[in-house]
């Protein structure tokens, strides 16, 4: 969920990136990271299996330099393609102000996509929000495959409501910014909707960098530009940006024209605590319940910082008393109750006992430990009385 820190002047919203497994969503997000200036973006954390799957997400917060008078911070996700984690795209799915939809435009994946498309929709909706007035941009991945199907039979069948598409290429980064500029674009628009983010006001002498740009989000669009060390260029005729002009059905019905400039009021809804500190919200804490909240930030600060063996020792410590909560039972037992990997518990707690450890060490014990949060989570625990 955004929100917004008045005495920082900044936006966080979160952008997750849906689809079906292997589609090019995890490589959409390291292109994403290769592109941006380091000095514009944090850590990329990315959990993956031997089949180089996302099995949770990957999260790489964005900063985007002024939107109006607000400075904007992207908190990019990708979710697991496969239906069997289906719990882990809802939690990470809980609280997006968008999606970026990675189709796969191979035929053979058309059915996965049909899927996909249709889970996004049900886990949507039962946070009560329907998909088609919901910020949504699809990627046509796998553009350079021979055998992929034309664009206007995906649209047929996936975009009947012609929200913004593009063509992408995912392995070379073709099209990838284009279409995180326009999911940009709508949810900034959204979020003005709501008075979330400050409304446009006319242009004043002070900011003539920004105020020089006219046209529907063109000063975003240059910002985004920046993150990826490009100059920002003039604003191109409407008809030249093909897919940010297709109709946006609904959504496009609340997108007024983008003049970057403040407005002195805004309504400032409550923030949660994690995101209006000094550091963004991590992976491990998105998920973790209130008792073990602080632990998991212990964890993601140690990370961060490089201190692996206090990450490691924070995992683990975080971990017994989630697993305490599947009741008194040694720990193996209480691994086996709530359907986490012994072996992994037996591995976590091994690396805490050594004098030095690495950064994948560190990253497997937070991905022990996201493992535990998800199952907690689809067994209703803790409870609360």
């Amino acid at each position: 969920m955004s929100s917004v820190n008045l005495v920082a002047r900044e936006v966080a919203v979160k952008i997750v990136f849906y689809g079906p497994g292997l589609s090019g969503k995890t490589t959409t997000l390291r292109k994403v990271y290769e592109t941006v200036r380091p000095a514009h973006r944090g850590e990329m954390m990315s959990i993956a299996t031997e089949g180089d799957r996302t099995l949770f997400f990957d999260f790489l917060p964005v900063k985007v330099e002024r939107v109006n008078d607000c400075t904007v911070r992207l908190a990019l996700y990708t979710v697991p393609g496969q239906v069997f984690y289906n719990a882990t795209r809802k939690l990470v799915l809980q609280g997006a102000d968008g999606v970026v939809f990675v189709a796969d435009s191979q035929p053979e994946m058309m059915d996965a996509n049909r899927e996909s498309l249709a889970n996004l929709e049900e886990n949507l909706l039962e946070q009560g929000v329907r998909l088609e007035r919901f910020p949504l941009v699809f990627q046509w991945n796998k553009r350079d495959i021979p055998k992929a199907l034309p664009v206007t039979e995906l649209r047929t069948a996936l975009n009947p409501r012609n929200v913004p598409d593009f063509e992408t290429e995912a392995l070379s980064g073709r099209g990838v910014m284009d279409a995180l500029k326009a999911i940009t674009r709508l949810v900034i628009q959204d979020l003005r909707a709501k008075r979330i983010v400050p409304p446009p006001r006319a242009a004043t002498p002070a900011m003539p960098s920004l105020g020089a740009a006219k046209g529907a989000g063109s000063g975003l669009e240059a910002q985004l530009s920046q993150l990826a060390g490009k100059a920002p260029t003039a604003t191109a005729p409407a008809s030249a940006s093909a897919g940010l002009q297709r109709p946006a059905g609904p959504i496009s019905r609340s997108m007024p024209a983008v003049v970057p400039q403040p407005q002195v009021q805004v309504a400032p809804p409550i923030a949660p605590p994690a995101l209006t500190g000094q550091r963004p919200l991590g992976p491990a804490s998105a998920l973790a319940p209130s008792e073990l909240f602080d632990h998991a930030r212990a964890a993601e600060g140690a990370f961060a910082a490089g201190d692996y063996g206090t990450c490691i020792q924070a995992c683990l410590d975080a971990t017994r008393r989630g697993l305490a909560f599947a009741g008194e039972a040694p720990l193996g037992a209480q691994a086996h109750l709530l359907h986490v990997d012994g072996g992994d518990v037996l591995k976590l707690q091994s690396l805490a006992a050594r004098s030095s450890n690495r950064v994948d060490d560190a990253a497997f014990a937070l991905y022990v430990l996201m493992q535990i949060f998800t199952r907690l989570h689809a067994a209703g625990l803790p409870t609360t009385e």
